[in-house]
């Protein structure tokens, strides 16, 4: 094939998947025309608050006080780890045109996609349990708002949010984002006042240590709590609306803006992420307070720091638990239906998803109680997101020239190897008293 036509044939591709050919070829011209970048930015950012969700403040913070920066590593690990499943999520979508519950759907037993269904769907009620718990407690530190009234206005929130959805994902897209951009502008305001060691910050980023055998139990609650289940079900769905009647040309280009979109979306969260274990550093640490909950962190920034960082602190914790409780609503939703082909309505498929963390709210139970459950059902619910994931991948009459390579295959069985081996060792410890 010459040049001009090898052109032409890559120009229709591009054109199909509303790009300009010059953006394609000429990265230069690419970015005079960001608009047509920007039209495949989104899938991975509403993915990406699900690591930067309230569990990841409690974890993160506890990390930094007690151990200073040298846990900056483990944020970096856990993100190649996310990077990698979410890019296989994304893939699977992109390649077979439907997500993951529903090739699972399609290629098990029913027996299997009924357990599949039930932990999967388990796994997004715990994590909404969760969100909503951080909504609610941002609310009750912010506003002085009773814990049960908060949690109402947490699920009424999220509701709206969802809800969106009837205008196009892309209104999704747009909410979520904003909500990422709020959490933080809040951290970098955070990370101005703290005036961290950079120079520290940069060695324990790139040097894995682990002071002692504590820190070994915090670095795995880090790891382990990283990579949810319920966004590796969702972005195999939220790909479908770029993905209509593309050719096996077409999806190529697809994955690769796809993977732009997950680098650039899980590189804020490693930010956020680092900033939270970097900001607790440089202001418990540094003040010999060791912070093991959410509320504790921010009732001692403000005579540690001034309202202005408590009020950012509040601020950035409302926002996740907003974010991820609408991302843990809209993966339930996608759960419920492609297993075992529920056909329930849209709106109660999202209440279902949500009221079991009403329900826990309006109880009273000890949030600390609830959140150990919700690990729990957590660390049982991975597995059976990930190992269907890569069983779909590696089968080249399903994904076509998108096939995961061999090296691809064995990268994911060692990742997955880790991050079950550590939800196990994190389990044991739960029950154990070890945490």
């Amino acid at each position: 094939m010459n040049e001009q036509s090898t052109f032409s044939e890559e120009s229709a591709i591009a054109a199909n998947l509303g790009i300009g050919s010059e953006n394609v070829f000429r990265p230069v011209q690419a970015l005079k025309n960001i608009r047509n970048i920007f039209n495949f930015i989104g899938p991975a950012f509403i993915v990406s608050v699900a690591y930067i969700d309230p569990g990841n403040f409690a974890t993160n913070i506890s990390g930094g006080s007690i151990f200073n920066y040298s846990l900056v590593w483990v944020i970096l690990w856990s993100n190649l780890m996310a990077i990698f499943l979410q890019s296989m999520s994304a893939k699977l979508g992109i390649a077979t045109g439907h997500n993951l519950p529903e090739m699972c759907g399609i290629l098990f037993r029913k027996k299997t996609n009924w357990i599949l269904w039930s932990c999967a769907e388990f796994g997004a009620m715990a994590t909404d349990l969760a969100e909503f718990l951080g909504g609610t407690l941002g609310f009750y530190l912010l506003f002085k708002i009773p814990m049960l009234y908060a949690g109402i206005l947490t699920g009424v929130i999220t509701f709206l949010i969802v809800y969106m959805e009837k205008y196009g994902q892309r209104a999704i897209e747009i909410i979520i984002s904003i909500l990422v951009a709020v959490i933080c502008i809040a951290y970098g305001i955070e990370l101005f006042l703290a005036k961290p060691d950079w120079a520290q910050v940069g060695l324990h980023t790139l040097l894995p240590s682990l002071p002692n055998g504590n820190a070994v139990l915090i670095a795995v609650g880090m790891l382990g709590a990283t990579v949810m289940p319920h966004v590796i079900f969702l972005h195999s769905q939220l790909v479908q609306v770029r993905n209509k009647d593309l050719t096996e040309d077409d999806k190529r280009m697809h994955f690769k803006m796809e993977k732009l979109d997950i680098v650039v979306a899980m590189n804020i969260a490693f930010i956020v992420n680092a900033s939270m274990v970097i900001v607790s550093a440089s202001i418990f640490f540094r003040n010999n307070l060791i912070v093991d909950s959410i509320e504790q962190a921010h009732t001692s920034l403000s005579p540690l720091m001034g309202s202005l960082s408590s009020g950012a602190f509040g601020i950035a914790l409302l926002a996740s638990g907003l974010s991820s409780s609408a991302v843990g609503t809209m993966a339930g939703q996608t759960i419920m239906k492609g297993f075992i082909g529920l056909n329930i309505p849209i709106n109660a498929r999202r209440l279902i998803t949500m009221t079991p963390a009403m329900i826990i709210i309006a109880l009273g139970i000890n949030p600390m109680k609830a959140l150990v459950l919700s690990q729990v059902t957590l660390s049982f619910a991975l597995p059976l997101a990930i190992i269907p994931m890569l069983m779909i991948t590696k089968r080249k009459d399903l994904m076509g020239s998108l096939v995961n390579k061999p090296i691809t295959n064995v990268m994911g069985c060692f990742i997955t190897g880790i991050i079950i081996g550590l939800n196990a060792l994190l389990l044991y410890l739960t029950f154990s008293g070890g945490i």
